[in-house]
């Protein structure tokens, strides 16, 4: 037993002498070894990157003190990176022997950082490049691991303890400048404060950040706002992308990290004040977002990425529960759940961002309903998407309109479409106008080649076809851009009657909304919304309403279609300013125009919309002898005689 003890203590001394001549051999020959470190680095940037790396002196202040001045990284052929006048850290000695690098304090005196791009060249453009040596595997990278390492790393080369001076980052996109300038940053103590000065080419603004920072238990609780009056100003994208924003406040807090049982958890929750937006995709004007928190909780396992289901969001008054996974275990699957408690539906109305929701401004509406939105997309199985939306009502009615009135449907009122946001002439929708055609006055064979071409289940669905949504998120996400829509015709006469043509995210929810409330609330009949529909849609140039488009394409009546008549005016209505590119050279329909047509027939057959008598009339040609033949660009004299032509527009079905 004393031979045992014995023999420990012999172990331990030979362990602590050996570290103590490795401390003692680290302490004497340091300077050599940190001068051969610069060296390497200094060769490794010149040889990879392409940079020179100046030091003008280092030096050791203590045992683990740095001080280094006059340090500069300049790409050959670019601007400086940084160049900073002095700076002092501190290393965590005994963690290098457990292969981690730690900073204790930092200093630093007068100094910039800046990244340039002047025409093509980059002075950052070498340190993207990926590394053409690096040895490729093809094992999976395990998520949650790889996501701790970077995080534990970046977190401890945050010091504990911190002093920044008069620190510039700077930025110049070829004329798009912004400068954040770091006047103090002081962390002591897990408490941090600063001043900060931006200046930009639109805008100079004083910043602020104070708050808890404990990079070393994962912790923070940081507030950013702005030391003058107004707004926080965001830099540069304004010039770069046009996008104008401002904030009152943002307020980070992060209350945990931590990985356990092979997932990693991060948890916390920010808040913004007053977020307001403005870009021309997103709305004609501002965007406002008076509050807005996210409590969220993201998990990441060894294949999979995921925002919890107990994470919450908040706009306004509308809280909701989100869920977003990416999975790559088998297939890449992606998922998204969506799920709004209930809630008042004038809280709802009241809650919408202003100026996204310009036509339910001053709506009112009683009741209270609940949501829920299931999304799931297999990249490799891309059509069997998972699409589910469903909405709860409890007692839900709305019992004021605001700017969009949709009641106005069911009597007269003036339609002005817009184009290139430019008011077009007034059509009364109304039986004063000599032009409007009651459905009762319009062949039959154009509601069924309409709804065939348009919208089939146009009688049975509430606004939206799940299925037809399914199929172009499906295809949009193969094609990686916006190929096809999934419109209704109660899509198309919202967007007609109460919307401009604007392609904007703003135009595109109000859209989904008052379809929502003009088909949910039985507002206006189906019967009624397509004797409208007919009498407003563009068929052609300056040409509006199915009175004004049998008279210019054929000099008809709307009762006196003939199906053929009817089939090509539904199959114009995408595009009718273009309808002269359906005929050749000699006023006949193109050879595509024509297979499109017996195609649009066959359908038609099929789900019984026609008797074979219907389509006897297909033998004959269809002949353009309204104003719209001098749009035609016709080399030959028409080869129809004007009596064929009388008996044909005598043949009525």
């Amino acid at each position: 037993m004393k031979n045992k003890k014995k023999i420990i203590v012999i172990i331990v001394s030979s362990i602590l002498g050996l570290l103590l001549i490795a401390i003692s051999g680290f302490f004497i020959f340091r300077d050599q070894l940190l001068t051969q470190a610069i060296a390497k680095t200094t060769s490794h940037l010149d040889q990879k990157y392409d940079s020179k790396l100046l030091i003008g002196k280092v030096e050791f202040t203590n045992f683990n003190g740095i001080r280094l001045t006059n340090i500069s990284l300049k790409p050959r052929a670019a601007d400086t990176l940084f160049d900073i006048d002095n700076m002092e850290t501190s290393i965590n000695f005994w963690r290098l022997f457990t292969g981690d690098i730690q900073l204790g304090t930092l200093k630093i005196n007068n100094g910039y950082v800046q990244l340039t791009k002047k025409g093509n060249i980059k002075n950052f453009a070498a340190f993207l490049k990926k590394d053409s040596t690096a040895v490729q595997s093809d094992n999976k990278k395990n998520y949650a691991d790889f996501a701790y390492r970077i995080i534990t790393t970046a977190l401890n080369l945050v010091p504990t303890d911190m002093k920044i001076e008069n620190l510039k980052f700077k930025l110049d996109d070829n004329g798009k400048k912004a400068t954040i300038d770091i006047k103090k940053l002081i962390l002591a103590n897990s408490q941090m404060e600063t001043a900060i000065n931006v200046k930009t080419n639109t805008f100079t603004q004083r910043w602020k950040i104070k708050g808890y920072a404990d990079p070393r238990n994962k912790k923070a609780d940081l507030q950013f706002f702005n030391r003058d009056t107004g707004a926080i100003k965001v830099p540069y994208f304004d010039e770069r992308y046009n996008l104008i924003s401002s904030f009152d406040s943002i307020r980070l807090n992060i209350k945990n990290i931590d990985k356990s049982g092979g997932q990693l958890h991060i948890d916390g929750f920010t808040s913004i004040a007053n977020l307001k937006v403005n870009h021309p995709k997103i709305a004609s004007k501002d965007v406002l977002i008076k509050k807005a928190r996210f409590d969220y909780r993201f998990l990441l396992g060894a294949n999979s990425i995921a925002i919890d289901s107990s994470s919450t969001a908040q706009f306004n008054q509308i809280k909701f529960r989100p869920y977003l996974s990416v999975d790559t275990e088998e297939d890449t699957i992606y998922k998204l759940k969506v799920v709004i408690p209930r809630m008042k539906a004038k809280h709802f109305i009241n809650s919408l961002p202003d100026g996204l929701f310009t036509n339910f401004q001053g709506m009112q509406a009683l009741g209270n309903f609940d949501y829920k939105l299931n999304f799931q997309f297999n990249k490799n199985k891309p059509d069997e998407l998972v699409f589910d939306s469903n909405i709860n009502k409890e007692n839900l009615k709305i019992i004021k309109y605001g700017e969009a009135n949709l009641n106005k449907l069911n009597g007269e009122f003036i339609y002005r479409a817009i184009i290139d946001n430019v008011l077009q002439r007034p059509i009364l929708v109304g039986n004063a106008n000599p032009n409007y055609t009651p459905m009762s006055a319009i062949s039959p064979y154009l509601k069924k080649c309409v709804l065939t071409t348009e919208d089939p289940s146009f009688f049975s669905h509430h606004g939206f076809i799940n299925e037809a949504f399914k199929q172009s998120i499906a295809k949009n996400i193969k094609t990686k851009k916006f190929s096809r829509g999934a419109s209704t015709i109660s899509m198309q006469l919202i967007k007609n009657v109460f919307l401009t043509r604007e392609k904007t995210l703003s135009r595109k929810l109000e859209e989904i909304l008052l379809v929502y409330i003009l088909e949910n609330n039985r507002i206006v009949s189906k019967e009624r919304m397509l004797e409208v529909y007919f009498n407003i849609i563009e068929w052609g140039p300056n040409v509006y309403g199915i009175g004004e488009a049998s008279q210019f394409y054929f000099q008809k009546q709307p009762s006196q279609l003939t199906f053929n008549e009817c089939l090509y005016l539904a199959r114009i209505i995408p595009s009718p300013k273009k309808f002269m590119y359906q005929f050749n050279a000699e006023g006949s329909l193109k050879e595509s125009a024509a297979q499109q047509e017996h195609f649009l027939t066959n359908i038609m057959l099929k789900r019984g919309l026609l008797a074979s008598d219907d389509t006897l009339y297909k033998s004959l040609p269809l002949y353009i002898s309204g104003p719209a033949r001098s749009y035609l660009r016709i080399k030959v004299q028409d080869s129809i005689p004007k009596d064929s032509l009388n008996s044909v527009n005598e043949f009525n079905f």
